[in-house]
């Protein structure tokens, strides 16, 4: 018998969920029956799209513990805590040494720990916090009290050239995957990690020139030769919220592509 979460009248938190992937797994999360709180700093897009969807909007930046709790006390306003996923982050490209060799041309410090704190301890915070109330919950029919999904990158496993700090921090998200699984197995609650690889996001710009560049990106694509739509990852977040036997798995969503060094 196939084993579904049901998320009905539950209440899920999507961080970064203003735009991009982050938006397109909170519709699919409200298509589910859910409530959504999109934790975001972007408060014009959130609070659009929380009126769309029949949720709410939470000003979250996820360096911020409080900022979190917030967005969880919400949550719990209009629902048992069901489901998290974990969409904030940023990149920055930087090499790890300058061409003078001096000191000061090397890579960045404080952007380094920036994209740390942001990729990789943000989404600890929001998975600490998030599990915490989800143990809270009445155990469903397979002992289960939520799931949670955390968004890291192909360049875990092919960082570019430049990408010292995200690739690192991505790497984190990845290496936490099995971990924080099997804690949280202990109170029925699932973690699934999603690698996207190249997906169209506001990140690439408006215009013809934008297009053309995404056009190219394209082709280094296995199949089909295109950068991924945003509800082609919401499509697999949905899957792995609500899928039971899933759990503890990293999945790439990348069209079989496998980044070049630049």
């Amino acid at each position: 018998m196939l084993a579904n979460m049901d998320i009905t009248g539950a209440s899920a938190i999507v961080t970064g969920g203003a735009s991009g992937i982050g938006a397109a797994a909170a519709r699919r999360l409200a298509n589910r029956g859910a409530k959504v709180v999109i934790a975001d700093l972007k408060a014009e897009d959130g609070e659009a799209l929380a009126a769309e969807i029949g949720g709410a909007f939470v000003n979250v930046d996820v360096t911020n513990t409080e900022q979190i709790e917030a967005a969880i006390a919400k949550a719990l306003e209009l629902g048992p805590l069901k489901a998290v996923v974990n969409s904030a982050g940023v990149g920055w490209a930087q090499r790890t040494i300058g061409k003078d060799g001096e000191y000061s041309s090397a890579h960045d410090l404080e952007l380094y720990k920036k994209v740390i704190g942001i990729n990789l301890i943000g989404t600890f915070d929001v998975v600490r916090l998030t599990a915490t109330a989800m143990s809270r919950n009445e155990a469903g029919p397979s002992n289960e009290r939520g799931a949670i999904v955390n968004l890291a990158s192909v360049a875990a496993f092919d960082g570019q050239i430049g990408q010292a700090a995200y690739s690192s921090s991505k790497g984190g998200v990845v290496g936490m995957t099995l971990p924080v699984a099997r804690d949280l197995s202990a109170v029925g609650i699932r973690l699934n990690t999603i690698a996207p690889g190249l997906i169209d996001t506001p990140i690439y710009g408006t215009g013809e020139a934008s297009e053309a560049f995404k056009a190219k990106l394209g082709e280094s694509v296995l199949f089909p030769k295109r950068l991924g739509v945003p509800d082609e990852l919401a499509s697999m977040v949905e899957e792995l919220i609500t899928n039971s036997y899933m759990n503890a798995e990293v999945v790439r969503v990348d069209g079989g592509i496998r980044m070049p060094p630049k």
